[in-house]
C-alpha cells in the first residue's frame, strides 16, 4: 500500500494593522513625495544653525534690496537680511504652530468628544451647546481680538488656535463614540464584564483615532494659513523673528520693485499647504481603504 504524504507549509503570518496601512500608503506616489517633502522641511527647521548661510536677523546693510545672486541665492531685504536665511527660519515657526496647535487641541478635544459620546444626557447636552456657541463665532474675528488682547506671540498664537481649534475634534470624536457604543464587539466586552474604563480606552477611544489623524493632517496646513494670516495682519509673529506670513505681509508693498521679498515666501508657504494635504488624503485613504480607487 503506497503511503501518501503530504507537506502543509506555513500559513502566512498576519501583517498587523500599521503595516498594512503602511503598506497601502506607500503606494500613493503622490502621498510619498508629499511625505518626503515635509520630512525635508522639518530637518532643515531643525538644523537651520548649521543650514542657513547667514543670520536671519542681523543685516548686512551694504547688501540692502539685492535681487538673487550667487551671495544671495534668494536676494535680501530692505536691513540686507539673506532671505533664504529667513525663509530657513521661518519653517521653525510656521511648523512649530502647525504641529503643536494641533497636538493641543487633539489633546482637548479627544477627552472630551469621547466622554460626551459615552457619558450622555445632561452632559453631552452642555458640551454640545458650547460647541454651538463657539462655532457660531467668526473664527477669525475671535483669533484677532485674541491676539490683541494677549498681544501676539508663538506661544498666544498657538493658545488661541487650540481654544477653538479642539470643537470640529470634539464633534468627530463624539459621533464615531457613539457609533461604537452599539457595535458587537463592544456589547460582547460588556457582557464579559469589562469595566467603563477599560472599554472607553481600550475600545472605544482607540478605534476613534483613526478619523483624528487624518483631521490633524490636515489641519496642520490650516493652522499654518491661519499664523501666516494673522502675521500678515501684524498679529502673529513680531519682527524681527522671521515668519513666512509676517514676510508676506511686510514686503507686499513691494511687490513690484522687488518681487523676491514677499514670491519667495509664499511659494514656500503654498508648497508645505499642498504637501500637508497630499498627506492627510494619502493617510484618509490609507486608513479606509474602501476609499481606494
Amino acid at each position: 500500500m503506497a503511503v501518501v504524504t503530504s507537506t502543509v507549509g506555513e500559513l502566512p503570518r498576519r501583517q498587523s494593522t500599521g503595516a498594512l496601512v503602511w503598506k497601502r500608503f506607500r503606494h500613493n506616489r503622490a502621498a510619498m513625495i508629499a511625505l518626503g517633502f515635509i520630512v525635508l522641511q522639518v530637518l532643515i527647521a531643525l538644523f537651520a544653525n548649521l543650514i542657513a548661510p547667514y543670520d536671519p536677523i542681523k543685516g548686512i546693510y551694504l547688501d540692502t534690496y539685492q535681487f538673487p545672486s550667487s551671495k544671495h541665492l534668494l536676494g535680501t531685504d530692505d536691513l540686507g537680511r539673506d532671505v533664504l536665511s529667513r525663509i530657513i527660519f521661518g519653517a521653525r515657526i510656521s511648523y512649530g504652530i502647525g504641529i503643536l496647535s494641533q497636538f493641543i487641541l487633539v489633546l482637548i478635544g479627544v477627552p472630551i468628544g469621547a466622554l460626551s459620546g459615552l457619558i450622555g444626557g445632561w452632559f453631552d447636552y452642555m458640551v454640545m451647546r458650547l460647541i454651538d456657541v463657539l462655532s457660531s463665532l467668526p473664527m477669525i474675528m475671535f483669533y484677532i481680538l485674541l491676539l490683541i488682547a494677549l498681544r501676539g506671540g508663538f506661544g498666544n498664537m498657538i493658545l488661541t488656535m487650540a481654544l477653538t481649534g479642539w470643537i470640529g475634534v470634539a464633534r468627530l470624536v463624539r459621533g464615531q463614540v457613539l457609533s461604537l457604543k452599539q457595535t458587537d464587539y463592544v456589547r460582547a466586552a460588556r457582557a464579559m464584564g469589562g469595566n467603563t474604563r477599560h472599554i472607553f480606552l481600550t475600545h472605544l477611544v482607540r478605534n476613534s483615532l483613526t478619523p483624528v489623524i487624518v483631521s490633524m493632517a490636515l489641519g496642520v496646513p490650516g493652522a499654518m494659513f491661519a499664523e501666516a494670516g494673522l502675521s500678515f495682519l501684524g498679529l502673529g509673529i513680531a519682527p524681527p523673528e522671521p515668519s513666512w506670513g509676517q514676510m508676506i505681509g511686510i514686503y507686499q508693498t513691494y511687490i513690484q520693485s522687488f518681487w523676491h521679498l514677499s514670491v519667495f515666501p509664499a511659494i514656500v508657504l503654498a508648497l508645505t499647504m499642498f504637501a500637508w494635504i497630499a498627506l492627510g488624503e494619502g493617510l484618509q485613504k490609507a486608513l479606509d481603504p474602501s476609499m481606494r480607487s
